[in-house]
């Protein structure tokens, strides 16, 4: 992320929710609109012409709808964070984004505080979904998958969380039980920066971007409750 104000690109079809979030987000010093679009499609060619930190992306459009953009996207090298917009708490489409790589939702209806504090954790990096969120959010996507974990991806899972240090898992299947930083650091007898630190080498090490993508690979493993 640049050092001046973080950079957001708006997506969405509806020009009444562009221009409500568009009067929000400009009266935050700390970000800048550098590009608006009114779908996935034009989205990506905005994205790719500016170049920002943030893209606030709607998931139901025409042409091309959020979750392909969001997909395609997370296909590119240094992609930037998506935070998809929904007027439904964890409908289907937004947990197919979050599992794809999506760093997060927000409902349109969030406050204006709430969203520019949203924009600012997903830039620094940070996760901006509620522990109860995130395990509501692993198990739909794990119920969506199938009814129970085939050989070869439970094998698959297995080998990806082997690369990982004896505390990295310890972490890994913390995040897999919906557990905040906080509540690993008490558990697990660390502190909070150790925890975070662990979290983001768990991020490389897995090829991931968000903790509900971490939670699905421990899930798929058999070891979110063990």
């Amino acid at each position: 992320m640049s050092a001046g104000p973080i950079r957001v690109v708006l997506v969405d079809d509806d020009p009444w929710v562009r221009a409500g979030l568009g009067l929000v987000l400009r009266g935050a010093l700390q970000l800048e609109i550098v590009g608006e679009a009114g779908d996935g499609g034009e989205g990506l060619e905005v994205i790719t012409r500016t170049h920002p930190d943030v893209v606030l992306m709607d998931i139901r459009m025409p042409r091309m709808d959020g979750l392909t953009a969001t997909q395609r996207l997370s296909e590119q090298p240094d992609p930037p964070k998506v935070i998809v917009l929904t007027t439904f708490d964890a409908d289907d489409h937004v947990v197919r984004a979050l599992a794809q790589g999506a760093s997060g939702f927000l409902l349109k209806d969030t406050s204006a505080a709430m969203i520019v504090e949203a924009i600012q954790k997903v830039a620094a990096g940070e996760p901006m979904l509620s522990p109860s969120v995130t395990a509501q959010l692993i198990r739909r996507v794990v119920d969506a998958q199938s009814t129970g974990v085939n050989a070869e991806r439970a094998r698959t899972a297995a080998a990806r969380l082997g690369q990982l240090s004896d505390r990295e898992r310890d972490v890994a299947v913390a995040v897999g039980q919906g557990k905040s930083n906080a509540e690993i650091a008490g558990d697990l007898f660390m502190s909070l920066p150790t925890v975070k630190a662990h979290v983001s080498h768990i991020f490389v090490k897995l090829d991931v971007t968000n903790r509900v993508q971490i939670a699905i690979c421990v899930h798929e493993a058999g070891l979110a409750w063990s």
